[in-house]
């Protein structure tokens, strides 16, 4: 790792509990750093020092502009950055300044918002805005699997409309303060267990809260290895998002956002019901949504 570059600009990608950032010249990534200084740790005057810190080896000759999304623009983070309401771009060239006293001159990028029904988004519109400038006139649905699922139509450059899933924490929960820790502790995984479950609720998912709790009893009666019962509660939850998001992935062009497990899940329960899925890397697409910025924000008048 080089000791001191001087990059033209900085990316950085600032989440709930993480901070990422990338020395950049122009679309290059030169040097990347990160900490688990995350925007839920922080009070408001602990951001500044906390990039300060990991960016301090870029930074030696001079100021450098830094260029960052996610939670660092919340109501919570350091400046709250503005939604913008959807149909739009995923982005625009107003960046909102975050108050510095140290000489760095970083702008933060809004995230999207949606009236009816009510949504938002933050972090997830420079993965969009990557993704179509690494896919340039693609129009579907991209989906985003995390914590907080996101399914985001997407027509002629604009994000139309979308609509967020509590899957990935309500596993969470589920996994660890509910009746259900005791059956699904492990890391072990059933494949065939889940693709049964996500077709289960993916057929009737006004069943689930029954299903949920037929994995308990199954590990009672049955003695269910936690593999299985682990995996199914998974297929439970994305069978049951499935079937509510059926009008976002039904005869659409998707893609989905990720390479890990997690995408890959998405991909395994979408497969059997004849969906084909482009499978897109996320770190790419954030930073090609990043450099988006930067430009727009070098070309403003």
């Amino acid at each position: 790792m080089t000791d001191f570059l001087t990059p033209d600009w900085i990316a950085v990608d600032w989440g709930t509990t993480n901070l990422r950032a990338w020395a950049m010249q122009g679309a290059t990534v030169l040097d990347r750093a990160s900490s688990d200084q995350g925007m839920g740790g922080l009070s408001r005057d602990g951001f500044e020092p906390a990039l300060a810190s990991l960016i301090s080896k870029w930074t030696a000759a001079g100021p450098v502009p830094v260029v960052a999304c996610g939670m660092v623009g919340s109501r919570q983070g350091w400046v709250e950055a503005p939604y913008r309401s959807v149909p739009c771009t995923p982005m625009d060239s107003n960046l909102t300044p975050a108050p510095v006293s140290c000489g760095l001159d970083v702008r933060i990028i809004s995230g999207l918002s949606q009236q009816a029904p009510a949504d938002v988004m933050r972090g997830e519109e420079t993965q969009i805005a990557g993704f179509l400038q690494l896919n340039p006139g693609w129009d579907g649905v991209l989906c985003m699997p995390g914590t907080h699922t996101k399914w985001v139509h997407l027509s002629a450059g604009e994000v139309v409309s979308f609509q967020t899933f509590m899957t990935g924490e309500l596993f969470a929960l589920l996994s660890n303060a509910s009746v259900l820790r005791h059956t699904v502790s492990g890391e072990g995984w059933d494949n065939q267990a889940f693709e049964k479950a996500v077709s289960d609720t993916l057929a009737r998912p006004e069943k689930l809260a029954g299903m949920l709790f037929g994995l308990r009893a199954g590990q009672l009666l049955a003695d269910t290895a936690p593999e299985q019962s682990r995996a199914a509660l998974s297929g439970l939850l994305v069978g049951a998002e499935l079937a509510a998001s059926r009008p976002y992935w039904l005869g659409q062009n998707l893609a989905i956002l990720g390479t890990g497990t997690q995408a890959n899940a998405y991909r395994n329960a979408l497969t059997p019901q004849g969906v084909s899925c482009l499978m897109v890397d996320t770190e790419r697409a954030t930073l090609a949504g990043l450099t988006a910025a930067y430009r727009l924000l070098r070309e403003a008048p």
